[in-house]
Parts: structure tokens; sequence; C-alpha cells
């Protein structure tokens, strides 16, 4: 497997021996050694991936890295965290997913309404099988613990992704700004229920309920 090191908090560095790792298209920022580099159609999952994701509406356009040396990943001074994956599954939004293994299998999956931010529909990516994940976010990630009979809240528009065995509803609620009545409507959140961790970052995206 490709090796996956940070280079401060916002350089990902992936040394390669012949090995391959899917990036967010345009996220090169240098290598060295001999690397190839191919566009991939649906986010890796090829032709049924790009017709799934455009009637999601969950946008990720990925590049295939290939190559013996080392290739450097950043996006416009993102916080980078690393998610190493054991066989368990990553729910991510697109537009936080950096760098997988090339082994790592992508897919989309629906959510109900907590994945209606700006830009992501109804669904999300997933990852699934043993390697690791390169996942952006606004600021430093927090990752949170959701116990049995211990469940979080999250504003939707600072989720960036979770792993485990949980269940999420998304639900109405009331917000900071919402009570100082700076909301842009109805503030929603997103409710995860089970055993698991949620890493939500320190910024917040429009969301169909408004800035919430």
């Amino acid at each position: 497997m490709a090796d996956f090191t940070l280079q401060g908090s916002k350089v990902l560095a992936v040394r390669m021996g012949g090995d391959s790792v899917k990036a967010k298209n345009g996220a090169m920022v240098a290598y060295d050694g001999q690397m190839a580099f191919k566009r991939l159609s649906g986010g890796g999952e090829g032709i049924r991936g790009m017709v799934t994701r455009r009637l999601a509406g969950e946008s990720m356009t990925m590049m295939e890295v290939k190559g013996t040396g080392t290739c450097y990943f950043a996006d416009r001074a993102s916080e980078i965290n690393l998610v190493q994956l054991g066989g368990e599954k990553l729910w991510v939004e697109a537009s936080n997913l950096l760098c997988t293994d090339g082994g790592l299998r992508t897919g989309t999956a629906f959510t109900g309404l907590r994945g209606a931010s700006q830009g992501n529909g109804l669904f999300t990516t997933t990852l699934e099988g043993a390697g690791t994940a390169a996942i952006m976010s606004d600021g430093p990630a927090v990752v949170l613990r959701v116990a049995p009979g211990m469940p979080l809240t999250v504003d939707p528009g600072a989720y960036v992704a979770h792993t485990g065995n949980l269940t999420q509803q998304f639900q109405s609620g009331v917000n900071f700004r919402t009570v100082i009545g700076e909301g842009g409507g109805e503030a929603f959140q997103i409710r995860f229920e089970g055993d698991g961790l949620v890493y939500v970052q320190p910024s917040e995206r429009n969301t169909i309920g408004g800035d919430v």
C-alpha cells in the first residue's frame, strides 16, 4: 500500500512504489520520481458511478495517480486528517475527500435529508475496505465519539464524515443564529445514535436550511 504522511497539517505526502491512489482532481501540488495521472469517471466508479452521481447530485471528480516516488497533495490550504480503515465503511462529503488508497472501494449512498448541504444533494460518498483515506476540513477537525445511549447532534454545515455503526436522523431544531435572529430559515440538525466517530469542522457550509 502507499504510505500516507502529513507535511504539517495542510499538505499530504504519499510515497508509492508502483502503487496507485485516487485523489481529488487538481489537488497534486508536486511530485518526485515517475508518476502517471489519469482522470477517473464517476469518482472512480466508472460509467455507472458517473450516472449515479449525476442523478444523486453528488459531485466528485477524481484522478488516479500511479508510479514510483512521492506525490504531494493539498487543496485551498484545508486541514488534512488521515483515517485508517480496517474493512469498515467511511461516509464523507465529496467536497471533503482529498485522497484514498487505490484499493478502497468508493460508492454513493443515500443518507436521507442529512446529505442536503449545498452542492451535495441527498447522497454522500462512501469508502470501504482496508487502507488510508485523507479527508479535508475547513479548520482543524474535531473527532467526536458516539456511544450507545449517548447520541450526538451536529450542525449539517459542520459535518465532514463519520464511521462506525451509526444511524442518523435529520431533524428541525434551534441553533445560535436562529435565536439571535440571523438565521436564513428553519434550522436543521443531524442526530447520530449508535457506536462510532463523527468528524466535524469549525466552519459551516450553507445548507437547505439557510445559514445554519
